[in-house]
């Protein structure tokens, strides 16, 4: 069984998602580390009810930093895995 708030932590909300859900019916949301696309797809699906025809998934590897409170030291920033799902002509996602 799919929880569907597992594995959706997010809506990313940017210029580049703004853009892609008005012109190609795609959106973009911060997944689960472990989800895959097909327990995306069906957790979109189960939240929104749209149908989805495609889910393109993206990590976005930690970027190393150094830490001047810690002399220096070498920390990480960062890191999610970001899935786009595009949906079936017709249908949208009422995000307000």
């Amino acid at each position: 069984m799919i929880l569907a708030d597992k594995i959706l932590l997010e809506y990313r909300v940017t210029e580049k998602a703004a853009n892609l859900s008005a012109h190609f019916n795609q959106y973009t949301f911060e997944v689960a580390p472990t989800a895959n696309r097909i327990e995306v797809a069906r957790a979109v699906s189960k939240t929104f009810n749209v149908e989805v025809t495609n889910v393109n998934i993206l990590n976005k590897k930690p970027k190393v930093k150094t830490d001047r409170s810690r002399r220096g030291k070498a920390g990480t920033a960062g890191g999610h895995k970001k899935a786009i799902v595009t949906l079936k002509e017709g249908d949208a996602i009422e995000l307000v």
